[in-house]
């Protein structure tokens, strides 16, 4: 029944403006300002590709996800941690499991090499790499 219907997901933020700022410019994605209706403000889509679209909306008593709400996977994580720390990005140190390196990168030959982050509105991002 919905296995030709269009995907996508979305997720809260508090402030869009700001969100638009760090997606777009931080992250340097294609992000659009985008009408929700009449009862609630506008929001932001964030365009991956010609299909994949993330919805992010406003919630005025946003609490961030305790978990990752979204998942970047990249070439070389120690380039891409890098190349957005040096454009303002922290990222999350754990010094119980999953342990994190002075980076930020948690590496275990279990899993592959992955780094948390967080947007503004505090929501938990990551890296991944391939």
């Amino acid at each position: 029944m919905l296995g030709d219907a269009d995907i996508f997901s979305s997720f809260a933020v508090d402030d869009v403006e700001r969100a638009r700022q760090f997606y777009s410019e931080t992250l340097g994605l294609d992000v659009v300002k985008v009408e929700l209706g009449t009862d609630v403000p506008s929001g932001l889509e964030i365009h991956l590709d010609d299909k994949a679209r993330i919805l992010l909306y406003p919630k005025d008593n946003h609490v961030p996800a305790e978990y990752t709400v979204l998942n970047f996977r990249v070439a070389n994580i120690d380039r891409a941690v890098d190349e957005l720390s040096s454009r303002g990005v922290e990222f999350e140190h754990y010094d119980t499991p999953p342990r994190t390196d002075e980076k930020g990168i948690h590496r275990s030959p279990q899993v592959r090499p992955v780094a948390w982050f967080r947007d503004p509105a505090g929501n938990i991002l990551s890296l991944i790499q391939t």
